[in-house]
């Protein structure tokens, strides 16, 4: 057995990736809300990202199930969520990409929840 002092890996944060029914179409949404470029991309798999940074990747499955929330019975998983510096303007901008405004809203005062259009979840809140 070894004495000798190991170094840990190192680890970088490098994306996250969202299952969904039409990765493409995900990645179209979130590219331009975002302003991120393709990186790759096949009929199952899209990244997006720039060059020295994390990215966001769409996953097609097969059998997806959109998440239900607020109603608990398909939870929503992850969500992502998102610094604006006008909440009214990015809503009205993510409306225009396909997002839907859920009627329940936890605390619209400090931040608005919206949905993708493969139904998960994201928050718009305020840069502070």
């Amino acid at each position: 057995m070894s004495t000798a002092p190991t170094s840990a890996p190192t680890f970088r944060y490098s994306a996250v990736t969202f299952d969904c029914p039409d990765p493409a179409e995900l990645a179209r949404f979130y590219g331009e809300a975002l302003g991120l470029p393709l990186v790759f991309s096949t009929d199952d798999f899209v990244l997006l990202g720039q060059e020295g940074g994390a990215g966001l990747g769409f996953n097609r499955l097969s059998d997806y199930r959109r998440p239900t929330w607020p109603d608990p019975s398909q939870e929503k998983q992850a969500h992502i969520e998102l610094g604006v510096d006008d909440l009214a303007a990015a809503r009205d901008r993510m409306l225009a990409l396909g997002a839907v405004e859920p009627a329940f809203q936890p605390d619209p005062d400090r931040w608005l929840v919206l949905l993708d259009p493969a139904g998960h979840p994201f928050c718009l809140s305020i840069l502070v």
